[in-house]
């Protein structure tokens, strides 16, 4: 994991924006939250349609997550009525969103296309490595907190290994190909933001925001395409190979490996599990279907 920017030592309430090209994206914001001590805060802005995820759906629901549905069918108020039920807990908010609303993904040409020619209409900057990002999620949850939060994280990553021979970029990762150790490295560039250089009104933080991601759009092009070969695969600026210590994932791992374990060794054990899974699901589907 190589760091660049200013990541805080110490947890805050914040709002995590980041580019999206795979399901590790969510697996990163952990990562930083981990070094603050915030791994249990992180919460997530999702699509719609993830809350029939077996079990997860329930389980995002449960511990936070808001599920918006995409233009004319987002839900303001209930947007606003989640992300207010969570801070009368008083608890820290690490509050993850994903502006661009679906990943990018460069074999899926035309959806890059539709981004751009939506950009190019609406006057906006063309982007090259990211989708023109949409702002609703984004202006409801900082309008909503901005008197709880301390900043918003902008963030931008990037994977190794992603670039053919010929120099395109290729799929992001997935998964499975990141815990086998096929990325070798994940960078990730922070940038902590003030509320106070944010726009309030929802007109002027769309551009604030497609501004932001002109700078990402910037990192990813000396990510991905500089022209002089020792200035890709990294970020500008200083770096830091942000090593974890044990301590902070032995834990959960001998706890969680061990309770997984000692239910699939017995017969009981696993019938129990299997039947965890589906009437957990089935019960989670009609919860969340009830009580979003």
């Amino acid at each position: 994991v190589i760091i660049y920017g200013d990541l805080p030592k110490n947890k805050e309430n914040v709002i995590y924006l980041s580019n999206h090209q795979c399901t590790v994206d969510w697996i990163v914001a952990d990562m930083l939250a981990i070094r603050q001590n915030a791994l249990g805060h992180v919460r997530y802005v999702l699509k719609d349609g993830l809350k029939w995820l077996p079990l997860y759906g329930w389980y995002f629901s449960q511990h936070g997550g808001v599920y918006v549905k995409r233009s004319a069918k987002f839900n303001e108020k209930e947007m606003r009525e989640k992300l207010r039920a969570q801070m009368k807990t008083e608890t820290t908010m690490y509050l993850v969103i994903f502006p661009e609303g679906t990943r990018y993904n460069p074999e899926i040409p035309k959806v890059i296309a539709d981004s751009q020619s939506f950009a190019e209409k609406e006057g906006l900057a063309i982007l090259k490595h990211v989708l023109t990002p949409r702002v609703k999620a984004t202006y409801v949850a900082i309008d909503t907190m901005k008197d709880y939060l301390d900043a918003v994280y902008d963030v931008t990553v990037a994977y190794e290994g992603t670039v053919d021979h010929k120099g395109q970029r290729k799929l992001a990762p997935s998964m499975t190909e990141f815990l086998c150790k096929e990325c070798p490295r994940v960078h990730i560039f922070i940038d902590r933001i003030e509320l106070k250089d944010i726009p309030e009104e929802q007109m002027y933080m769309r551009r604030w925001l497609h501004e932001r991601f002109e700078i990402k759009d910037k990192l990813l092009i000396e990510f991905y395409d500089a022209k002089d070969s020792k200035r890709r695969n990294k970020f500008p600026g200083k770096s830091v190979h942000s090593k974890l210590s044990l301590k902070k994932t032995l834990p959960s791992l001998l706890f969680l490996g061990g309770l997984t374990a000692s239910m699939l060794l017995t017969e009981s054990g696993r019938k129990l599990y299997v039947k965890t899974w589906i009437y957990g699901t089935l019960i989670g589907c009609l919860w969340v279907s009830i009580k979003p």
